[in-house]
């Protein structure tokens, strides 16, 4: 039976969550370790990455990046006002974000031009699949599942590995260094904002799923979120390795066991 939860501890402190919760984060950390520190994001970082697979990085992830506001926006439908406090949270975040998340597109866009991309290149190329699976697990995970899960698969899942892959990359200034000057600080925009704006961020994503599932929530409404988050992990270390040109891990049966659809 569910029991209601208010968090009363820090936001950024997983113990501040339900044990459940405690245990999928836990369960799921392997998978967001693969993202992270992923060859390519390593490469990346000290400047070694060459140009063929830093193009296909940019033009693979951008269908993700550019349809980000509309996976929330079908969040958002789920989440009626007045309804309850987990939806209450869930509505005021995805409003306030939606519109930060149009600009990010802006910003993946410079960093694109710095790079020697323009938007033709981003919008004409066409994305394998193996890349474009994460936008269509993205698309699916939001029109038909239920609001936590779906906040844990993307909001959580997904923007927590990108502000830990760019922190990561900006760990250092070697990568920013790659980049003249005059256009270093456009050109590294939508890194430096990911590592500051995305840290908080995720965990306002599990803090609305821990209110939404309340601290006793089914075991099959645990699994679900469990499988959501491993799969938005595995689906984007699936494009990094398709980038990096190296052959990507089979898909666990958790990733496959439900076929991602065009949202």
């Amino acid at each position: 039976m569910k029991t209601d939860f208010t968090r009363t501890g820090e936001l950024k402190n997983v113990a501040s969550y339900p044990q459940w919760l405690q245990d999928v984060v836990k369960d799921c950390e392997e998978a967001k370790r693969k993202v992270v520190y992923h060859p390519l994001c390593k490469a990346m970082k000290d400047a070694t990455l060459d140009m063929e697979s830093t193009h296909r990085f940019l033009i693979g992830f951008f269908p993700v990046i550019e349809q980000f506001p509309q996976f929330m926006a079908s969040n958002l439908m789920k989440a009626r006002f007045g309804h309850s406090h987990g939806e209450g949270m869930a509505r005021s975040y995805l409003i306030q974000n939606i519109r930060v998340e149009n600009m990010h597109a802006k910003h993946w866009l410079q960093w694109a031009g710095a790079s020697g991309l323009g938007l033709d290149d981003l919008l004409s190329q066409e994305v394998p699949s193996e890349m474009h699976a994460l936008a269509h697990w993205c698309g699916h995970v939001s029109l038909t599942d239920d609001l936590a899960v779906a906040v844990a698969a993307t909001n959580y899942a997904v923007e927590g590995a990108t502000g830990d892959f760019s922190c990561f990359v900006c760990s250092e200034e070697t990568y920013a260094l790659t980049f003249p000057e005059p256009i270093r600080k456009s050109a590294m925009r939508w890194l430096k904002v990911h590592a500051h704006y995305d840290d908080e961020h995720p965990w306002m994503a599990l803090d609305i799923v821990a209110t939404l599932l309340g601290t006793n929530p089914p075991v099959e409404s645990i699994n679900k979120v469990r499988a959501a988050i491993r799969k938005s992990y595995d689906y984007m270390r699936m494009t990094l390795d398709y980038a990096y040109g190296t052959p990507s891990e089979p898909l666990t049966a958790r990733a496959v066991e439900e076929e991602p659809v065009a949202a």
